[in-house]
């Protein structure tokens, strides 16, 4: 039995912002804490002393399937209900001065409250209140014992990857930043990864129960944390008086079916985990006594997955039973939970006694149930010195430490003293326990020891392979832009928030604003179009074609393919030219990039913002509602249109009939030339609207141009398509990625005729595209992996490999490679094997081998890393060699 805790501190309940805690709702209920009813709240009540009782001798009623602690949790939370409502109850205070007198009198079996003779008021008042607050007091111990399991889980897990040598590869989990990661998995693995942080016992053995950790142990963080959530709402919330009745016990069943019985599954889940690893730690153990000896006791005294199987099945019936048990059903969770407590318990003792059991073997005998076990040669079960992580090596010192007040080593009945002692030890309710885990909390939490740093949510890091797929792309649409005549333009990362409010519409929330700083109010740049505009505006300049490719930054939810920082590549044109002429080469362009990166199926969907304002004043919208409407429609690629049609109508104030015709309307997409036609004939409602006119008469010229140029075929005319943005002023065209991978939009742009003006005296028409590259990136690495391609990280041509420790060798013959512009690397080396691997995995073509046969010959071996060939080539026409070979 757990060695009981000193009383160390007092709770006081009912004081102005007090509030009771799941924590001290488990202290009250074991005995740990002693009650305080804050004296206001007692001067408060004594205005209703002088009442006279109506009900004599009124007995508390408690749940016979109630253990002596969760009727003391029962009462705490009753107590402090009660106090919670006495501004609006007339209660006396002889009420909860008796209930916090029978909560402070010591008695671990039963708790007793003497009958009362209380008020009418007084006794419906406690009997709403009691209806729930059994469920509640019930609830706070759950939180509290979850929480702490959730912890100590961890630690005695990573005690047993170390005893089973497991393969904990698996807890590498990193988070990639779009918003698609389980965050408590991610968790559980760093913490793992702190406690085990230097182990050499870990190895390569693959174990079922070691691999799902992250995410069994991840989902008890998960559900613990609900747990809590919703405790510490109900333990605080009041009840008044006569509002109770059914209904406030339907919403406490519902919500035992929707946060308790969660609970219940992933209990189940983690005491069936940690069984499997204590059965795998006792067949790891080396000793055949010590592994019947601790097997035997294990199959007497650890709850089996049977036991945890039949009482989640208890607990599921329940469910069905009414909404009457539902303080029953709480019950028989935290009986699944004293169970999971105990297997985990026997966790730690299997893992330990299988890494520090040499104790045991170098005793002259050791005695189970009576029953003398042989002798052991100490000599043969020498122990050998291992190096444990920084954090299971302090577990396994606080186990040693508290096992070293137990009997020395060769009394009787040793190991069953370990066992009882390390099943007390795990015990919440120990006197040593809260020492051990908040060893374990600092451990996972320190400094020292922390887990490796993780990345903002919607950033990405880029390794090698990654960056090379990057530095392809940006070759590849670097090369189209010049090919088109553009310069490059580099702008400040952020600008002035003056300089960027304004100009995108509802999606200007999504600006980063930065701290002010030297008297400035600053921003991350949201796009390269503004800064474009800002500076052509800035520098008097009328005509101007400019590419750019920057990082952009939005405060945005991170999805896949979805990030807070990004590339975008953009190349815009400015000034006054033929009519459509910059628009056509805009697209051109876009399609170039799209086919030259190799990303496969794409459509640029486009459509004209006059003609797009036409339709929304055919529809009946206001012209003050254009903006705000088009937003709106613009999110019909990612919602269907009764929702978008509910936000037009409900949120923006559109009439239904406006909203079903824009309806109509937003359903016409295809090919550019046909759709045309048909909005252009007679009977048309475009054509009684003179800015569709002007914009079909726009999309007549470029449709046509877009067809002789032979990529007409890669364009959707679509009504559909808004650009939610405040600056477009004409076409408007979005790039769709049609392949398999779901990445949305990978490029986008318009006409923006407005928006230099805003920032000068000058109006300059402009038009542009933004390509988002880092969904480009996204497809072009999927596309590497559905085909099995890897992507050389270097572009070494020669590896220099010097065959022994002669680094001035590498020097001098490297240096000769460099100073000829030649691509090269050294490595030095004795083992041949290790220049062979490194030239095979970096994929490096050739390589120079010298080792001291060569130097004395005045030679080296030039090898073909593919084909194996090799040749024997003359110290001084290396450089000359290489270069034959290399050319072309």
């Amino acid at each position: 039995m757990a060695e009981e805790k000193v009383q160390a501190f007092v709770t006081t309940l009912g004081g102005k912002g007090s509030s009771l805690s799941s924590s001290s709702v488990y202290a009250i209920a074991n005995g740990f804490a002693q009650v305080r009813i804050d004296s206001s709240v007692l001067s408060r009540l004594a205005a209703f002393d002088n009442r006279t009782p109506t009900i004599k001798d009124y007995k508390f009623k408690f749940s016979n399937h109630l253990t002596a602690e969760e009727s003391r949790a029962f009462v705490a939370v009753l107590l402090n209900k009660l106090l919670i409502i006495s501004g609006s109850a007339s209660i006396r205070t002889v009420l909860p001065v008796r209930i916090a007198e029978a909560l402070n009198t010591k008695n671990s079996q039963k708790l007793e409250i003497e009958s009362l003779d209380l008020t009418e008021e007084e006794v419906t008042t406690l009997e709403t209140l009691g209806l729930t607050s059994s469920l509640y007091g019930v609830l706070a111990l759950l939180d509290h014992q979850t929480a702490a399991l959730s912890t100590i889980a961890d630690a005695v897990a990573a005690i047993s990857c170390e005893a089973l040598k497991a393969d904990v590869t698996g807890f590498n989990l990193m988070d990639s930043g779009d918003g698609y990661t389980a965050k408590d998995e991610i968790g559980v693995s760093g913490d793992m990864k702190v406690l085990l942080n230097g182990s050499k016992l870990t190895g390569k053995v693959e174990i079922n129960a070691v691999s799902k950790i992250p995410k069994v142990h991840g989902c008890l963080r998960e559900q613990a944390k609900l747990v809590h959530s919703k405790t510490r709402v109900e333990l605080n919330s009041a009840v008044k008086a006569g509002r109770g009745g059914p209904g406030s016990v339907a919403g406490a069943a519902g919500m035992v079916r929707t946060t308790i019985l969660p609970l219940a599954a992933v209990l189940w889940d983690l005491g069936t985990c940690s069984f499997d690893r204590c059965k795998s730690n006792l067949d790891s153990m080396g000793s055949n006594d010590l592994r019947s000896s601790l097997g035997s006791l294990f199959e007497k005294k650890c709850p089996s997955n049977d036991s945890l199987k039949n009482e989640f099945k208890l607990v599921s019936e329940l469910v069905f039973e009414g909404e009457e048990n539902y303080d029953k059903l709480a019950h028989q969770v935290n009986v699944l939970l004293g169970l999971v407590w105990k297997i985990v318990a026997w966790e730690a003792i299997t893992a330990y006694v299988s890494l520090e059991g040499a104790e045991l073997n170098e005793s002259k005998s050791v005695e189970v149930n009576g029953e003398e076990k042989v002798k052991v040669d100490k000599k043969s079960e020498k122990k050998k010195k291992v190096v444990m992580g920084k954090g299971t090596s302090v577990m396994i010192q606080l186990i040693k430490s508290r096992l070293s007040k137990l009997d020395a080593c060769g009394s009787p009945g040793l190991l069953e003293k370990w066992v009882e002692d390390l099943l007390s030890f795990m015990d919440p309710k120990d006197i040593e326990f809260d020492s051990l885990l908040i060893k374990v909390k600092e451990i996972v939490e320190s400094n020292e020891t922390r887990r490796l740093p993780k990345l903002p949510k919607g950033t990405r890091d880029f390794a090698k392979e990654q960056m090379a797929i990057r530095k392809k792309a940006f070759s590849i649409i670097e090369d189209v832009f010049e090919r088109h005549g553009a310069t490059a333009l580099d702008t400040p990362v952020f600008e002035l928030r003056e300089t960027l409010m304004g100009k995108y519409g509802e999606d200007s929330k999504l600006i980063f604003d930065l701290a002010d700083q030297g008297g400035e109010l600053c921003s991350l740049r949201y796009d390269l179009t503004v800064p474009f505009a800002r500076f052509v505006a800035m520098n008097g300049i009328t005509s101007f074609k400019r590419y750019q490719i920057a990082k952009v930054y939005r405060r945005d939810n991170p999805s896949k393919g979805r990030y807070r920082e990004f590339y975008q590549c953009d190349f815009d044109i400015a000034g006054q030219y033929e009519r459509m002429g910059p628009d056509f080469e805009i697209i051109k362009i876009l399609t170039e990039l799209l086919d030259e990166l190799e990303i496969g199926k794409y459509e640029i969907k486009l459509n004209h913002r006059k003609l797009l304002d036409g339709m929304l004043e055919i529809c009946g919208v206001p012209p003050e509602k254009f903006r705000t409407i088009c937003s709106s429609i613009d999110k019909l690629d990612k919602q269907p249109f009764d929702q978008i049609k509910t936000e037009m109508v409900e949120e923006k104030g559109l009439t239904i009939e406006a909203a079903d015709k824009i309806g109509d309307f937003v359903k016409e997409r295809g090919s550019p030339l046909e759709l045309l036609s048909k909005l252009k004939s007679e009977g048309s409602e475009f054509l009684n609207n003179n800015a569709s006119v002007d914009a079909l008469n726009d999309l007549e010229i470029l449709f046509k141009a877009l067809d002789k140029s032979k990529c007409i075929n890669k364009v959707t005319f679509d009504l559909s398509l808004a650009r939610g943005l405040d600056y477009y002023t004409g076409v408007i065209y979005e790039a769709v990625f049609k392949g398999g991978a779901q990445v949305g939009s990978i490029a986008a742009g318009g006409r923006y005729d407005n928006l230099i003006g805003m920032f000068g005296t000058k109006q300059v028409p402009a038009v542009g595209v933004s390509l988002g590259i880092e969904r480009v990136f996204n497809i072009m690495e999927q596309i590497q992996k559905d085909h099995n391609q890897t992507t050389r990280a270097t572009k070494t041509e020669v590896l220099v490999s010097i065959l022994g420790d002669d680094l001035i060798q590498a020097a001098e013959l490297a240096s000769e490679l460099w100073d000829a512009k030649i691509k090269a690397e050294y490595l030095v080396a004795k083992r041949p094997d290790k220049h062979f691997r490194h030239a095979e995995e970096s994929k490096i073509p050739w390589m120079l081998m010298v080792g001291e046969r060569q130097v004395k010959e005045g030679t080296v071996r030039l090898k073909d890393v593919e084909s194996k060939a090799e040749d024997v080539i003359q110290r001084g026409s290396v450089v000359e060699e290489l270069r034959r070979r290399l050319s072309p």
